[in-house]
């Protein structure tokens, strides 16, 4: 879910980001009441995410538009399916239409992404989750477009859950020391991850009864022997390199989690436009 504070401020900065001061062509171009109409539509074949939020621009891009939409977030859409209807004022429409296509592409494509890593998982245990890699500003857009297409949130910031990764492993001197620490400091709802580089630290991290463990950059036949070492005392996460071509391999292993910072930084925007027709 999301707030309307949040997606309003992103749609905000994202307009004077665009418009500054005025818009040069439409401003001296288009009277001021000159209507039209508009319609979104896939240029290609995926699942759909931010509609609500691209419709939201036009109303804080000038008003005086109202929309239909036709197929919500979550849906898959194919290419040349409308996806939703516009219709009042032509300055609005030209205003609005690079933000709210900008975030409409960008989070289709997050959803699309994601919804493939998805069904390359299915009839396995693992469910694949998006990470911290998200730009700034947009993390909660992202991870939102992430669970439209099937995945689930990892951590939104460093305030949900105690997560030590190598860096503080190493900056303290060990797992058993680092997890025995925070221990005493944490509240008895704070379960601890732990990332493991090899089957020592994995036996570390489960002799510490660790919640959670993260299998950095391992071959699936190390994923296989962890997971039948781990025989289900924690939830094993699987990160690092894993790709479309080895996510398979990956969830057949028997882990628990497949975490990719790819689904957010670097996807491909889907491909979406929007088609303007002169009222009056």
């Amino acid at each position: 879910m999301l707030n309307q504070i949040y997606t309003d401020n992103i749609i905000n900065t994202a307009l004077s980001e665009d418009i500054n001061y005025i818009d040069v062509t439409t401003d001296n171009l288009i009277p001021d009441g000159h209507l039209s109409s508009a319609y979104f539509i896939a240029k290609d074949d995926g699942v759909l995410c931010g509609i609500d939020i691209a419709m939201r621009v036009f109303e804080l891009a000038g008003g005086n538009v109202s929309g239909e939409i036709l197929i919500k977030d979550g849906s898959y859409v194919k290419k040349g399916d409308i996806i939703a209807n516009l219709s009042g004022s032509t300055k609005t429409l030209l205003k609005g239409e690079r933000t709210a296509l900008n975030i409409l592409q960008h989070m289709s494509g997050i959803a699309t992404a994601t919804n493939k890593c998805v069904k390359l998982a299915e009839g396995t245990n693992a469910k694949i989750t998006d990470t911290r890699k998200t730009l700034p500003g947009l993390r909660a857009l992202q991870k939102y477009a992430v669970t439209m297409g099937g995945g689930r949130n990892h951590r939104f910031n460093l305030s949900d859950g105690a997560m030590l990764k190598d860096n503080h492993i190493d900056a303290y001197g060990s797992i058993t020391g680092a997890v025995t620490a925070l221990r005493e400091k944490c509240g008895h709802m704070v379960k601890t991850e732990v990332e493991v580089r090899n089957f020592e630290e994995l036996q570390e991290a489960l002799d510490n009864k660790c919640e959670v463990i993260m299998l950095d950059n391992m071959t699936p036949d190390d994923m296989k022997k962890a997971v039948e070492i781990t025989a289900g005392r924690a939830l094993l996460e699987a990160s690092g390199n894993i790709t479309l071509e080895n996510l398979r391999e990956t969830a057949l292993t028997g882990v628990d989690i497949i975490s990719l910072g790819a689904l957010t930084h670097s996807v491909k925007c889907f491909d979406i436009s929007m088609r303007i027709k002169t009222v009056k």
